[in-house]
């Protein structure tokens, strides 16, 4: 990446080494902010908490009929997670092609990151039946998040140079577990302390979705201060969302090396959310797991993956990102195979599980994320990070439509997550197929010396 790339619209004499840190400082903090979103909402509470407000509100089948059609109380959350990548598809490429286009980031930022923590916020009022509002709130927080990654995601190549960038983005994600792992400690006394509180199991719950969104839109603020505005490169109009999409597809055809490497990167992260987003499900519905172990299990998760994306960053360093990546695929395949056979009521088993988990999550997402940021064309970062996040952040439709279908058909949430497991083969072997350094060059970009 070019020196014009890493300039910053800070005053002349101003340190750029000084200005590049204080910038990368000020990135981390969204991944602070909104991680908890991620970790609080998508991964403990709402899963189990919206499946049995769609439940209290199902016929004597156990089915829900939102718009008039028959859904299967149980599959009503992953059919709303898999809704929600619908509505970031139409919006995400048109607000990443107006980014590159107008070079103004940071206020697209801001209305994603608000919008999102305003519906976060708004999950304070899901009690009783109201399956719709949590359907429609979740909709509207994962779509929001979707918007604000990509653009947040975006900034990587701007603001670190590619020797920086594996460090960059694990300190990036390690800052969001932490976060996470913070805030979970405090959702875990309010939750299994709520009766000392005054407060019902609901009520506890619902104070821990809306805090998420309080946390989410205060600490945004810090990365909407520090980081900068650039001068827009790309001056090609937008165009409409799937048109959008399209151009940006048949933009990436002609650097067929990273469009592959996308494909695989699709693949294997759809399974990793998947996984993050049902896990809670599956400990709840089929392992008959209380709400405070499934809490304990993701707080371990969280405590772990700051290790896990700090460790296996410098890993990276040695042996390159996409060889690190290629054996934390290997290790969450015979983790998912383990979980399979995980024995019901058996709390110890669930957290060798989830220490299993924690230490390849952070690492495997920051390394893919540090090393698309390498594919992609200068100018071109945030329309091709629409395409990047997708499938990123619990916003990928297959995995969690796969999942939902698998149990609709067979009444099982074993089978539902055995199946995920075809996604972290295929994605091993899509990503071991794509000659990264060859790919580097054909984008346009400087090829580290170890990648």
């Amino acid at each position: 990446m070019g020196t014009d790339t890493l300039r910053t619209d800070a005053a002349d004499g101003a340190d750029p080494a000084a200005e590049r840190r204080r910038e990368q400082r000020g990135w981390y903090f969204y991944d602070w902010a909104c991680s908890v979103y991620s970790t609080s909402v998508l991964t403990v509470f709402l899963g189990p908490y919206l499946t049995s407000v769609a439940e209290s509100a199902a016929d004597a089948d156990g089915y829900v009929h939102p718009l008039g059609i028959p859904v299967r109380a149980g599959s009503f959350f992953a059919y709303s997670v898999s809704l929600s990548v619908i509505v970031a598809v139409l919006v995400m490429p048109l607000v990443g092609a107006a980014a590159d286009r107008s070079g103004r980031k940071k206020p697209l930022l801001a209305a994603a990151a608000y919008t999102g923590a305003a519906a976060t916020t708004g999950m304070f009022f899901l009690d009783g039946d109201r399956y719709l509002l949590g359907g429609l709130l979740l909709v509207v927080a994962n779509a929001a998040q979707s918007v604000a990654m990509m653009l947040y995601n975006s900034y990587l190549p701007q603001i670190a140079p590619p020797e920086e960038r594996d460090a960059v983005s694990s300190r990036g994600w390690a800052f969001g577990y932490a976060a996470g792992s913070l805030v979970l400690i405090v959702n875990l006394v309010l939750y299994t302390g709520h009766d000392s509180f005054g407060l019902s199991e609901s009520a506890a719950v619902r104070i821990c979705l809306a805090s998420a969104g309080l946390w989410w839109g205060a600490f945004a603020l810090i990365p909407l201060r520090r980081l900068r505005d650039r001068h827009a490169v790309a001056r090609e109009a937008a165009l409409p969302g799937f048109r959008q999409l399209a151009a940006t597809v048949r933009d990436m055809r002609r650097r067929p090396l990273t469009l592959a490497f996308l494909l695989a990167y699709l693949v294997y992260n759809d399974g990793i959310q998947t996984v993050i987003s049902q896990a809670s499900v599956y400990g709840s519905e089929e392992l008959d797991l209380g709400q405070s172990t499934l809490i304990v299990a993701v707080l371990l998760v969280q405590v772990l993956a700051v290790a896990g994306a700090l460790g296996l960053g410098r890993l990276a360093r040695r042996y390159g990102a996409k060889r690190t990546i290629l054996g934390s695929l290997v290790a969450w395949t015979v983790t998912l195979a383990a979980g399979y056979f995980l024995p019901a009521g058996a709390p110890g088993w669930f957290f060798v599980l989830a220490a299993g988990i924690g230490l390849v999550l952070g690492g495997s997402q920051a390394l893919s994320r540090s090393l698309f940021s390498h594919l992609v064309p200068p100018g071109k970062e945030a329309e091709y990070f629409s395409a990047y996040e997708l499938s990123d952040r619990g916003m990928s439709w297959l995995g969690p439509l796969l999942f939902g279908l698998t149990y609709q058909l067979t009444g099982s949430y074993r089978d539902a997550i055995i199946s995920l497991v075809a996604f972290f083969v295929i994605g091993f072997v899509l990503l071991a197929r794509v000659p990264v350094r060859r790919a580097i060059g054909d984008a346009g970009n400087p090829v580290p010396e170890r990648i």
